[in-house]
Protein backbone atom coordinates (compact mmCIF):
# COMPACT_ATOMS: atom_id res chain seq x y z
CA UNK A 1 0.00 0.00 0.00
CA UNK A 2 1.42 3.33 -0.64
CA UNK A 3 -0.33 7.25 0.46
CA UNK A 4 0.71 10.71 0.20
CA UNK A 5 0.68 12.46 3.56
CA UNK A 6 1.40 16.29 4.37
CA UNK A 7 3.59 17.83 7.37
CA UNK A 8 5.46 20.83 7.91
CA UNK A 9 4.33 22.17 4.79
CA UNK A 10 5.72 19.34 2.64
CA UNK A 11 4.16 16.48 1.10
CA UNK A 12 6.01 12.84 1.18
CA UNK A 13 5.70 9.52 -1.03
CA UNK A 14 5.23 6.35 1.39
CA UNK A 15 5.34 3.14 1.66
CA UNK A 16 5.24 0.46 4.77
CA UNK A 17 8.87 0.14 6.38
CA UNK A 18 9.74 3.17 4.72
CA UNK A 19 12.46 5.52 6.56
CA UNK A 20 12.64 9.69 5.94
CA UNK A 21 13.65 12.62 7.05
CA UNK A 22 10.75 15.16 7.93
CA UNK A 23 10.54 18.66 10.31
CA UNK A 24 10.65 18.34 13.71
CA UNK A 25 6.86 18.07 14.51
CA UNK A 26 5.46 19.61 17.55
CA UNK A 27 6.57 18.17 20.83
CA UNK A 28 3.25 17.90 22.16
CA UNK A 29 2.34 15.63 18.90
CA UNK A 30 4.52 12.83 19.78
CA UNK A 31 3.59 10.59 22.79
CA UNK A 32 5.60 8.74 24.80
CA UNK A 33 5.77 5.15 22.81
CA UNK A 34 8.14 7.70 20.44
CA UNK A 35 5.42 7.50 17.81
CA UNK A 36 3.40 9.93 15.76
CA UNK A 37 -0.10 9.60 14.37
CA UNK A 38 -0.77 11.93 11.08
CA UNK A 39 -4.64 11.79 9.69
CA UNK A 40 -3.46 14.51 6.62
CA UNK A 41 -3.35 11.96 4.13
CA UNK A 42 -3.70 13.48 0.49
CA UNK A 43 -3.80 9.70 -1.31
CA UNK A 44 -4.19 6.14 -0.06
CA UNK A 45 -4.13 3.31 -2.62
CA UNK A 46 -3.03 -0.45 -3.46
CA UNK A 47 -2.91 -1.66 -7.50
CA UNK A 48 -6.59 -2.53 -7.83
CA UNK A 49 -7.92 0.45 -6.05
CA UNK A 50 -7.27 3.83 -4.74
CA UNK A 51 -8.58 6.69 -2.87
CA UNK A 52 -7.68 10.74 -3.34
CA UNK A 53 -8.76 13.42 -0.90
CA UNK A 54 -10.16 16.20 -1.38
CA UNK A 55 -8.66 17.85 0.26
CA UNK A 56 -7.66 14.72 2.80
CA UNK A 57 -9.14 11.24 2.66
CA UNK A 58 -11.37 10.77 5.61
CA UNK A 59 -10.32 7.99 7.75
CA UNK A 60 -7.17 7.43 7.00
CA UNK A 61 -4.12 8.25 8.44
CA UNK A 62 -0.26 7.11 8.82
CA UNK A 63 1.43 5.73 11.65
CA UNK A 64 5.13 6.68 11.94
CA UNK A 65 7.81 5.75 14.28
CA UNK A 66 10.43 8.28 15.60
CA UNK A 67 14.68 6.50 15.20
CA UNK A 68 15.98 9.84 16.04
CA UNK A 69 16.67 13.59 15.89
CA UNK A 70 18.80 15.18 13.49
CA UNK A 71 19.71 18.77 12.23
CA UNK A 72 20.18 19.10 8.45
CA UNK A 73 22.95 20.80 6.60
CA UNK A 74 23.86 24.43 7.79
CA UNK A 75 22.33 26.98 4.85
CA UNK A 76 24.03 30.33 4.91
CA UNK A 77 22.15 33.14 3.39
CA UNK A 78 24.34 36.31 3.07
CA UNK A 79 22.60 39.19 2.29
CA UNK A 80 24.70 42.45 0.68
CA UNK A 81 24.21 45.74 -1.14
CA UNK A 82 27.27 47.06 -3.21
CA UNK A 83 28.69 50.56 -2.41
CA UNK A 84 26.61 50.83 1.04
CA UNK A 85 28.60 49.37 3.01
CA UNK A 86 25.81 46.93 3.88
CA UNK A 87 26.14 42.93 4.41
CA UNK A 88 25.16 40.32 6.45
CA UNK A 89 25.47 36.46 7.12
CA UNK A 90 22.42 34.76 8.47
CA UNK A 91 22.82 30.72 9.04
CA UNK A 92 19.93 28.02 9.87
CA UNK A 93 20.31 24.58 10.62
CA UNK A 94 17.10 23.04 10.41
CA UNK A 95 15.64 20.33 13.22
CA UNK A 96 14.77 16.90 11.55
CA UNK A 97 13.39 13.70 12.48
CA UNK A 98 14.10 10.48 10.91
CA UNK A 99 10.90 8.48 10.93
CA UNK A 100 9.91 4.81 9.89
CA UNK A 101 6.55 4.49 8.41
CA UNK A 102 5.00 1.63 10.66
CA UNK A 103 1.56 1.60 9.01
CA UNK A 104 -0.73 3.00 6.56
CA UNK A 105 -4.39 2.89 7.27
CA UNK A 106 -6.85 2.66 5.17
CA UNK A 107 -9.95 4.09 5.34
CA UNK A 108 -12.28 1.23 6.71
CA UNK A 109 -15.94 2.40 4.43
CA UNK A 110 -16.16 0.71 1.23
CA UNK A 111 -17.76 3.53 -0.77
CA UNK A 112 -15.21 5.90 -0.25
CA UNK A 113 -12.65 3.87 -2.81
CA UNK A 114 -12.61 3.97 -5.92
CA UNK A 115 -11.28 1.18 -8.27
CA UNK A 116 -9.23 1.37 -10.80
CA UNK A 117 -10.17 -1.32 -13.09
Amino acid sequence: MKAIFQTGGKQYWIAEGDELNIELPLESQIRESNTLKIEEVLYVGEVKWSHIGKPFVHGASVELECLSKTKAPKVIAFKYKRRKGYHRTVGHRQKLMQVKVKKINAPTDSNELTSNS
